[in-house]
C-alpha cells in the first residue's frame, strides 16, 4: 500500500462530490424529504420519507430522475415520466424532482456549503504524489458547488449530470460514469480508485471492476459499503493517511 493507503497500481482516483467532497448530502437528503413528504400527503396509508433509510436506498448517489421512480416503486406508486423541463408543480416524474432541485438550491443559497477538511487534505496528497483526478457526480450542479468551495482546480476531470446526460451515460449503479471518468484521465479501471458514500456507488465500482473500492460512511452504514463492494471503508479520508 502507498503513503495514501491504496494499493501500489492506482494511478488515478474518482471521487464522487456529495458526502465525500461536500457537506451537501444531508441536504439534499432534506430536499428530497420536504419533496416526497409533500407529495405523500396526497396518497392515503403512505408513511413520511425517512431521510436515512430511504434517502440511502433509494435515492443518494442516483440521477434525479432515478431517484424518484426508484422510491415512488418503493410505496407502489407510478407517475407519467413527463418531460426534463417540467415546472416543479407537475405531476410527473421529472416534475416532482425539478422541485427537489429548487429546494435544493435554496438550501444552498441560504444555508451554504462546506467542504470536508479531511477530503481536501487528502486531495493535496494525491495531487502531490502525481496521481490523476477526476470527480463523478449525479448533480447538475456540480461545477458550481466545487467553485463555490474553491475546489474546482483538484480535478483533472468532470463527469457529472451535464456531462452524462450530454454523453447519454446512465448513471450509478451503472459504472459509466465513473468509467468515462478513467477513459477520460487515460487510465484503466483496475489501475483506478473509486471514492464513494453512497451504496448506489458502490455498486457502481465494484460493476466497473475498479482497482480499489473506498467506501466512505457518514452516516453509521459501515456493513452495507461493505456488501455493496467496498474494499476499505473510513469515516473521514484522512484515515488513509497523504504523508509521507
Amino acid at each position: 500500500m502507498t503513503a495514501l493507503g491504496l494499493p501500489d497500481t492506482i494511478q488515478a482516483c474518482l471521487f464522487d462530490l456529495d458526502g465525500v467532497v461536500t457537506k451537501t448530502a444531508v441536504v439534499h437528503a432534506a430536499a428530497w424529504k420536504e419533496t416526497f413528504d409533500a407529495f405523500l400527503r396526497g396518497h392515503d396509508a403512505q408513511r413520511p420519507f425517512d431521510a436515512v433509510a430511504d434517502y440511502d436506498e433509494y435515492v443518494d448517489g442516483r440521477p434525479r430522475a432515478d431517484g424518484v421512480r426508484a422510491f415512488l416503486d418503493s410505496r407502489g406508486i407510478h407517475l407519467p415520466e413527463g418531460e426534463p423541463d417540467d415546472p416543479p408543480d407537475a405531476p410527473t416524474v421529472h416534475g416532482l424532482g425539478n422541485r427537489k432541485n429548487e429546494l435544493l438550491l435554496e438550501k444552498i443559497r441560504t444555508q451554504g456549503v462546506e467542504a470536508y477538511d479531511g477530503t481536501l487534505r487528502y486531495l493535496e496528497a494525491v495531487r502531490a504524489h502525481g496521481l490523476r483526478t477526476a470527480i463523478v457526480s449525479s448533480s447538475a450542479n456540480c461545477r458550481d458547488v466545487l467553485r463555490s468551495i474553491g475546489a474546482e482546480h483538484f480535478f483533472d476531470v468532470r463527469i457529472d449530470g451535464v456531462v452524462a446526460a450530454e454523453r447519454h451515460l446512465p448513471g450509478k449503479p451503472h459504472p459509466d460514469t465513473f468509467l468515462a471518468a478513467a477513459h477520460d484521465l487515460g487510465v484503466e479501471p483496475a489501475a483506478a480508485a473509486v471514492f464513494e458514500d453512497a451504496l448506489a456507488g458502490m455498486d457502481a465500482g465494484r460493476a466497473g471492476r475498479f482497482g480499489y473500492v473506498v467506501g466512505v460512511d457518514r452516516v453509521g452504514q459501515t456493513d452495507a459499503l461493505y456488501a455493496h463492494g467496498a474494499d476499505t471503508v473510513v469515516k473521514d479520508l484522512a484515515e488513509l493517511g497523504g504523508k509521507e
